[in-house]
């Protein structure tokens, strides 16, 4: 996920509309503030969400197919309950669940004297990198890019890229890195964390399936020793051997579900993913957000539970499981939800974390004006950003056709920060952040479901037009994840 330093020409004030957008909607959007305030400053000093974060984070392991997953999902629905959601239910799904054992990564290098030296390294084994070894020597493929894998020699190698990306380029996902990396030839993958701190990273290398080749991630410091020691830079010539112990077996996942407003056939989705890696408590990924989308389910619920009449459809409120194994709750939710009848879809993946909302469209032009309508009308800035990419809960919905927001938000810094490590922890968030973007977010679904909103599905062919723009085709080929009605 691309965390960038927002736009200051995405702010607007009173009174001047973003292009794209009407007055009519500010004016609708400026009203539903006044019909959503006594629920939103309750929401504002409600201890709740805090209380919501610490209870989900003291879980420890939400992976998914785990029982703390399953733990979590009881959480949520007991969440939605207090938040007075209606028919509060869970829906079961099969997934190829990932158990992750142990991990050993050697690097034996000659010393002056012409002995030979091994050392170990701290490693962790990337999900659905399958059980077994790789031997080989090491090579430095910088970013990961498919220029810098092609410009060197894999062949046989075990590829050494690092969790970021150049800044002048989009974000380069794990998936494609790992995947086009083996696809030319290497034998094994290691992903080097771009932080400082001794925080190995983790990270699913498909969606849903065992992986071609084991893939290990280490912390930045190791990455020092490894990129030293690589056959294409200068220095001692090394021979690796990494090995894998996991597990990918049958298990169950599931969503939880409920519905603010009225019991219309046409339907707004709001959505957030509770799962997370079991290295740590996920409290930023996705902790924030799943407790950004409980937060704003109960304003709308408060606010439209004597008014119904003022929200023309119903919101279908989903906590999905499995997103950090491959997005398996959203495609199962998509896959046995009528999409006809979906007029739009929010995901909160990243929103609540840091302090600027940004609010990605996916080249939705009425998302956008959804987002811009309610930054105008609240004086709020949200940084909104059109260029779509297939790595979050809105992707199974925006491949078909329907529209949708994602709403993250920006430390200011390239890349994920202490997410997906051991460091993602409830110390990192401030939750002021999530219940004022819980504000925004119940204001952005109301404004989706406004009776005149009527916002154009996606077509194919513009769609797939843009993510070759964005420079996404080679690398979700390689993944596995181009949809082959776009060629």
């Amino acid at each position: 996920m691309t965390e960038e330093t927002p736009d200051s020409d995405s702010q607007s004030t009173e009174g001047e509309p973003h292009t794209g957008q009407t007055h009519e909607a500010v004016e609708r959007v400026r009203d539903n503030r006044e019909r959503l305030a006594p629920a939103i400053g309750r929401a504002w000093t409600d201890d709740e969400p805090w209380r919501f974060l610490t209870d989900l984070t003291a879980i420890g392991s939400r992976m998914a197919g785990s029982e703390g997953e399953r733990r979590a999902a009881d959480l949520v629905a007991d969440a939605f309950e207090r938040a007075g959601l209606r028919n509060v239910r869970t829906d079961s799904f099969g997934i190829a669940a990932w158990e992750r054992g142990t991990a050993e990564l050697y690097v034996t290098t000659p010393g002056r004297d012409g002995s030979q030296q091994t050392r170990s390294f701290e490693a962790l084994a990337l999900p659905y990198s399958p059980a077994g070894e790789m031997t080989g020597a090491l090579v430095d493929v910088g970013y990961g890019t498919p220029e810098e894998v092609d410009a060197v020699d894999v062949e046989g190698r075990i590829a050494v890229a690092s969790t970021t990306t150049p800044a002048d380029s989009r974000f380069v996902h794990r998936m494609e890195k790992f995947s086009y990396a083996v696809a030319s030839g290497a034998v094994g993958f290691v992903f080097v964390n771009h932080l400082d701190g001794q925080l190995p990273p983790t990270g699913s290398l498909t969606f849903g399936e065992e992986a071609e080749a084991p893939a290990l991630g280490v912390s930045k410091e190791t990455g020092e020793w490894l990129r030293e020691y690589a056959a294409n830079t200068p220095g001692p010539v090394a021979s690796v051997e990494g090995a894998v112990d996991a597990e990918t077996t049958p298990g169950e996942s599931r969503n939880v579900l409920g519905r603010v407003g009225p019991d219309t056939d046409e339907r707004v989705l709001l959505l957030a993913h509770y799962d997370a890696h079991d290295i740590a408590e996920g409290a930023l990924d996705n902790g924030c957000g799943i407790a950004t989308v409980v937060t704003a389910a109960g304003i709308l619920a408060e606010a439209y539970e004597n008014d119904a009449a003022s929200l023309p459809i119903g919101v279908d409120v989903v906590a999905v499981g499995c997103e950090e194994i491959g997005l398996l709750g959203a495609e199962h939710l998509a896959e046995t939800t009528t999409l006809e009848t979906v007029r739009g879809v929010v995901n909160a993946d990243g929103a609540g974390r840091f302090r600027d909302l940004v609010a990605l469209t996916h080249t939705s032009d009425a998302a956008a004006s959804v987002a811009n309508a309610v930054s105008t009308a609240t004086r709020h800035p949200i940084e909104v950003e059109s260029e779509p990419h297939p790595f979050s809960d809105q992707w199974p919905f925006v491949r078909r056709g329907v529209p949708a927001l994602q709403l993250h938000s920006d430390s200011g810094e390239r890349g994920r920060g202490w997410g997906h490590t051991h460091a993602d922890t409830r110390d990192k968030v401030d939750d002021r952040s999530v219940r004022e973007h819980a504000a925004l977010t119940a204001l952005l679904v109301a404004e989706f479901a406004a009776v005149d909103r009527d916002p154009a599905r996606l077509d194919p062919n513009a769609l797939a037009a843009a993510f070759r723009e964005a420079g996404f085709e080679t690398g979700m080929r390689a993944a596995d994840l181009w949809p082959p009605e776009w060629d």
